[in-house]
């Protein structure tokens, strides 16, 4: 929460939960030690009915009654329209300086205007965790912030462990603090038997293991995104098709520098270069190949096999990262 009050906060993001943790995070900042029941209304929700613009337009010009602030929640803000934002902009700025608006992201998309409106005049708070320095940055926030103490092993464990699935950072958090207490520093052989099953973890992990040809973590990679990250085999024959296929777009060009692979790919210059560097590893051959035993893999996944579609992955991501392993030691 910044150190000068705004009245009104956008609480966004993509996943559900984090998002719901956000906007708790939110509310009981601004609550302090006052009773929610004469401070708070809520609006909107999974579990409510359509809400209609015109009743949070009242709260929120409604002065607080027997205490000195009125906090109107208004959870899924993308069903809101843009004649609602128009209406909302124009209750923000004549309502009493006692009200304060919490937008909660979720139902769709929240109108531009009144995302641009909060950033202006109030205050939107991000709870997406990135990826790379962004996410471990994200993570340690959260773990400065923790009611208890991790040792940084525990932590870089903490992180692998949940890959994507971030939202069950503060549930673990609370088991930790009611089994050990704040008091406690947390090290891996105490924070292990309270992580629970290994959440999803993005694409690229598989790719980069298969790509450094490692197979031991590629497979690992691959039963995560499997089973935590409920991806079903095509969707992951068609994601190792893309990373291979933007490999043949650079083959035989003449781009030298990520920038001119990102203009040939359409992408940013990150992981244009990173498809540059592998396929000048790989080459034309090595390329070709992958791109033969992903058709292959396609088609079986689909039913054109007797194996199991987890078990033709395994084969294709087997196979894959000893292609990629070669062609690293030429």
């Amino acid at each position: 929460m910044p150190s000068e009050l705004k009245a009104v906060t956008y609480v966004s993001g993509s996943d559900a939960s984090l998002v719901a943790q956000g906007a708790h995070a939110q509310i009981r900042a601004l609550l302090g030690d006052r009773d929610p029941s004469l401070v708070v209304e809520e609006f909107g929700g999974p579990t409510a009915e359509e809400f209609e613009v015109g009743a949070i337009v009242d709260s929120l010009m409604t002065p607080g009654f027997l205490v000195d602030r009125r906090i109107v929640v208004v959870r899924d803000a993308g069903k809101l329209n843009a004649v609602d934002a128009t209406r909302l902009m124009a209750a923000f700025s004549a309502m009493p300086a006692s009200s304060l608006c919490v937008l909660v992201a979720g139902g769709g998309t929240v109108p531009a205007s009144l995302v641009t409106w909060v950033k202006e005049h109030g205050h939107t708070s991000a709870t997406q965790a990135g990826t790379g320095k962004a996410r471990t940055a994200w993570i340690a926030d959260h773990v400065k912030d923790a009611p208890v103490r991790l040792t940084p092993r525990a932590t870089e464990m903490l992180s692998q462990h949940l890959g994507e699935d971030l939202g069950r950072l503060e549930g673990i958090f609370q088991v930790l603090l009611s089994t050990y207490g704040g008091a406690v520093t947390i090290d891996v052989d105490e924070l292990a038997p309270y992580l629970g099953d290994a959440g999803g973890v993005p694409p690229w992990d598989l790719t980069d293991a298969i790509d450094k040809g490692n197979a031991s973590v590629a497979l690992d990679v691959l039963s995560r995104m499997l089973e935590a990250g409920g991806r079903a085999g095509p969707e992951i024959v068609s994601l190792l098709h893309r990373h291979f296929a933007q490999m043949l777009k650079l083959d035989g060009t003449s781009a030298r520098s990520r920038e001119e692979a990102a203009q040939i790919l359409g992408s940013s210059p990150f992981p244009a270069g990173k498809a540059l560097d592998r396929a000048r590893t790989l080459g034309s051959a090595g390329i070709t190949s992958a791109l033969s035993l992903i058709a292959t893999a396609d088609v079986e996944v689909k039913g054109m096999s007797a194996l199991e579609p987890s078990l033709v992955l395994e084969i294709l991501v087997a196979r894959l990262a000893r292609l990629g392993g070669r062609a690293g030691r030429r």
